[in-house]
């Protein structure tokens, strides 16, 4: 399922459109399933901390990102620490460790063939099939991407990860609607008890979380923070394009940081952009002697002969206090697990 995020998902205080009136009933469907799925569940225990990076909303949150900065800040901190992914998109069921010679977007995914550069990246269908894989190649901790409505392996830590952009009428919960009258993936309290703290993701040019978004996240322990681009845009005129949850973040963060954005086109999240849509965009490059740049994520999904004729933008996640993150992370090493250096 390829998902074109509906923006008016993120609006409140305006009048619903017809057509959240008329999904609202598979709404309540959706989240009753949810909770019965999560209720009934018999957790597997991996043997090892299991950290899941997950969130409330169908896409968007930038809980990708977050995963793999946690990973990296446990790497540094000497932890054999292994990434389990779904792998949306890919057609492989796992467990599999991903391998960026040899597999691509079509087999495990974007997302975990953009990670796997860091470190060990493993898909899996059954999650916990594939923590268990994890743990006997090694690993002394599993991040989890995503997976806080899936409760087939224990959690030892739960981080949620919510969007912290509020831009007028913008709201990272819409006006409360579960999935797919709106961007929930079940009610907001009932996601929130589960988690042990939250990450509010900024964008470089929203310095500070809106107090709004603090009061409704029920007195949570939050973590900022930011979404950094590792450079600067390309010179010169830009066309960018993205297939990510929310499309107009880019647009907005290329712009934010001085980018000439020339035009922009949007795709579904996760989409495989034909041959026939990049020639397209090519053309109209030329037309406006622009640069074609693209996300990190979309980067991944092109073949290699797109890759020499398309410029990746890269950004990564920077908590505003790591020692608030990490105090959390420190119980996970008094478990009989080898100290920090």
């Amino acid at each position: 399922m390829r998902i074109r995020t509906p923006r008016w998902w993120y609006f409140r205080g305006r009048p619903a459109p017809v057509t959240r009136a008329l999904l609202w009933p598979l709404s309540l469907l959706w989240a009753a399933g949810t909770a019965r799925r999560i209720a009934r569940a018999r957790p597997s225990d991996a043997g090892v901390p299991v950290i899941c990076v997950g969130n409330l909303t169908v896409g968007g949150s930038g809980k990708t990102p977050v995963a793999r900065e946690v990973a990296r800040l446990l790497r540094v901190a000497g932890l054999e620490t292994h990434v389990l992914a779904r792998g949306y998109g890919g057609r492989m069921a796992g467990p599999v460790r991903v391998d960026p010679l040899l597999h691509t977007a079509r087999d495990v995914g974007d997302e975990p063939l953009m990670m796997a550069g860091d470190g060990p990246v493993w898909v899996a269908r059954d999650r916990a099939d594939g923590a268990m894989t994890a743990v006997e190649a090694g690993a002394q901790v599993v991040v989890m991407d995503d997976g806080h409505q899936n409760p087939d392996v224990k959690k030892w830590l739960s981080l949620v990860v919510v969007d912290g952009e509020t831009r007028g009428q913008e709201w990272p919960f819409g006006d409360g609607s579960v999935f797919p009258s709106g961007p929930l993936r079940e009610p907001l309290a009932r996601g929130l008890v589960r988690a042990d703290a939250v990450v509010v993701l900024l964008p470089a040019d929203i310095p500070e979380v809106d107090p709004a978004l603090r009061d409704a996240l029920d007195g949570k322990k939050v973590l900022v923070a930011h979404l950094v681009p590792t450079c600067s845009p390309p010179a010169g005129p830009l066309l960018g394009f993205a297939g990510i949850a929310k499309p107009w973040r880019m647009e907005r963060a290329i712009q934010a940081a001085g980018g000439a954005l020339a035009d922009f086109a949007p795709f579904p999240d996760h989409a495989a952009i034909s041959d026939s849509s990049l020639g397209f965009l090519a053309r109209r490059a030329g037309e406006l002697g622009a640069v074609l740049v693209t996300s990190e994520k979309d980067w991944a999904r092109l073949s290699p002969a797109w890759r020499t004729r398309v410029q990746a933008w890269p950004v990564r996640v920077r908590f505003e206090d790591e020692g608030a993150l990490m105090d959390l992370l420190r119980d996970l090493w008094e478990r009989d697990l080898r100290p920090p250096p």
